[in-house]
């Protein structure tokens, strides 16, 4: 005689339950439910039509055990209403909740009748089935999505072919966790609309902002259908996605620019081959900060148009005004790539950059003069060699004041290219008259250079509001003295005062502060007039015995006609 085994399969057995049912003539009765545990929230019944997975242990009623799935370690699946499982147990299930624990005793025509099933189950047994739902959907069944968070500014949501970023906690419909991104600390990457993803997850993602996060519930025939996958998720199971959407875009996006401010006026645009300050703040589309400049105090330096920056930001930086601020979106095939940059920046991802332009110039930039006030009449202008005094603002073209001379209560002084100055403030204070004011732009390479100096920042341009206040003309280079007017016919004969052939510094000094006080010569400006004329002095005293005499005395042109004629010779 055929015999059932032992630890009978209740998947297998319960496909007789009709015909077994229809032959038993035992006693009538209903089913009896005990819904010991009831979860607080009930996501979905069960009803007819629905498929079902659960765990079980059927006993008969003095407790003994004939089957378990646990024992096994696989649930029953099957679907509810079509005779695919005992009678009672179909009629008993329906109604179940998700998590739900309860017992169904069945009485036995509900369950094998009067034959019973080989000698596991004997005839007219009433049985106990103590079940615990794991999952139920239904064919009908869409993918199921509830917002959990919105997006505060959702300028774009995901559409086919997008390339997606997310964070996610995978679990069962039973709560059971099967996968997280967060515990790996990296994001699940993927193209929408490919087939990259489970048909569930692609359809709910579609429509979502950045910052959005949205619960997903997906049947099995929209997630991983009969095979399940791996150990982490069974077959024929629901599967439950939290998802944070990170970031999004297209490999056909180009950059975004947003200009919040733009300065008025706005005189020049930055181009190609330019070399650019500025602050930023970089962000990824969640706002989360990856890098900022002011937390340096250091602005970020570079040519731009030249590769020396990622490509969307050399972009980006095209045609901006000085102190402009724009928001510069960049995708990442132009910006860091697949790869990503170091710890902060992970691959695929969009980068956000708020700018704020500090200033810009160009390697062959000249010193830019804005004469703002001009004196009428302007007879004397400042010139090479002059010595001048001046008042002046020295700032930043973004307005911060680096310094200034009214914190010395008198004017600025100096002697005109003799490198007492940067190159570019001396360049810009010539040909002043004064009482003049001017506004004078000096690129860095006729400031302070890369490098900068003190307060003034590596390769700033600097802005210079100058007044002149007076002008003491000079004296060529290599000079002391300059005549005004011809000298003297007998210039040792004017400078010899008692015609005793021969002049002291006495004599000297005495007759050179005639000629200066006349209006007929110069004295080198910037210096004490007692020294400048001892120097002199100590050049025509050739001997240095404290006196000049004929011979000894030259013209400073002559000196220089004697040498290069020498050079000629040579």
């Amino acid at each position: 005689m055929w015999r059932l085994p032992l630890g009978l399969r209740l998947n297998l057995v319960l496909l007789l339950w009709a015909w077994v049912a229809e032959s038993s003539p035992g006693p009538v009765g209903d089913i009896v439910v005990d819904r010991y545990s009831v979860p607080k929230r009930c996501r979905r019944e069960v009803k007819d039509g629905d498929f079902v997975r659960y765990h079980y242990n059927a006993t008969f009623t003095d407790g003994k055990q004939f089957d378990s799935s646990y024992q096994r370690g696989a649930p029953f699946f099957g679907v509810v209403g079509q005779g695919r499982q005992l009678a009672g147990v179909d009629k008993g299930i329906v109604g179940m909740c998700i998590n739900e624990r309860r017992k169904i005793t069945v009485p036995p025509h509900l369950a094998y009748g009067g034959q019973g099933a080989g000698d596991t189950i004997p005839p007219d047994t009433t049985l106990v089935f103590d079940l615990h739902l794991l999952d139920v959907f239904n064919r009908a069944d869409k993918v199921q999505t509830r917002v959990i968070k919105s997006s505060k500014n959702c300028s774009r949501s995901v559409m086919r072919t997008d390339f997606v970023r997310f964070h996610f906690n995978g679990s069962l419909l039973d709560g059971s966790a099967f996968d997280s991104s967060y515990e790996r600390s990296q994001t699940q990457d993927s193209v929408v609309g490919e087939g990259w993803l489970i048909k569930g997850l692609e359809e709910g993602l579609l429509g979502m902002c950045v910052g959005e996060i949205r619960n997903f519930i997906i049947p099995p025939f929209l997630a991983f259908g009969e095979k399940g996958y791996g150990k982490e998720i069974p077959p024929h199971a629901t599967v439950v996605y939290d998802i944070l959407l990170e970031d999004l875009h297209n490999t056909k996006d180009d950059i975004t620019v947003e200009i919040q401010e733009v300065p008025e006026p706005c005189t020049r645009k930055s181009v190609t081959g330019d070399y650019i300050r500025y602050h930023y703040n970089g962000t990824f589309l969640n706002g989360v900060t990856f890098d900022t400049s002011y937390q340096r105090n250091s602005t970020y330096n570079t040519y731009i148009g030249l590769g020396y920056v990622i490509s969307g930001m050399d972009k980006g930086l095209q045609g901006v005004c000085v102190g402009e601020r724009r928001r510069i979106t960049i995708p990442p095939h132009l910006a860091y790539g697949q790869q990503g940059a170091g710890k902060d920046i992970p691959g695929s991802a969009v980068v956000v950059f708020d700018v704020h332009v500090i200033d810009f110039h160009n390697p062959k930039d000249p010193v830019q003069v804005d004469v703002t006030f001009k004196p009428e009449p302007c007879n004397e202008t400042s010139e090479v060699n002059d010595f001048i005094q001046y008042h002046y603002n020295c700032s930043l073209l973004d307005g911060t004041l680096l310094f200034t001379s009214s914190d010395y209560g008198v004017p600025q002084d100096v002697v005109l290219g003799a490198d007492k100055v940067i190159d570019g403030l001396d360049e810009g204070l010539r040909g002043m008259c004064v009482g003049e004011r001017r506004t004078i732009i000096v690129p860095p390479h006729l400031g302070h250079g890369e490098r900068g100096g003190g307060d003034v920042p590596g390769s700033a341009v600097l802005q210079f509001e100058v007044e002149l206040v007076s002008i003491q003309k000079g004296v060529p280079e290599g000079y002391l003295f300059v005549w005004l007017k011809d000298n003297p016919a007998e210039l040792f004969q004017a400078m010899d005062m008692n015609q005793d052939k021969e002049v002291p510094l006495e004599e000297f000094s005495e007759f050179i502060k005639q000629q200066v006080a006349e209006g007929k010569g110069r004295l080198k400006p910037a210096q004490d007039p007692e020294v400048v004329i001892g120097d002199m002095f100590k050049n025509q005293d050739r001997n240095k015995d404290g006196r000049i005499t004929t011979e000894e005395l030259k013209l400073k042109v002559e000196e220089d006609a004697e040498k290069e004629n020498q050079h000629d010779e040579l």
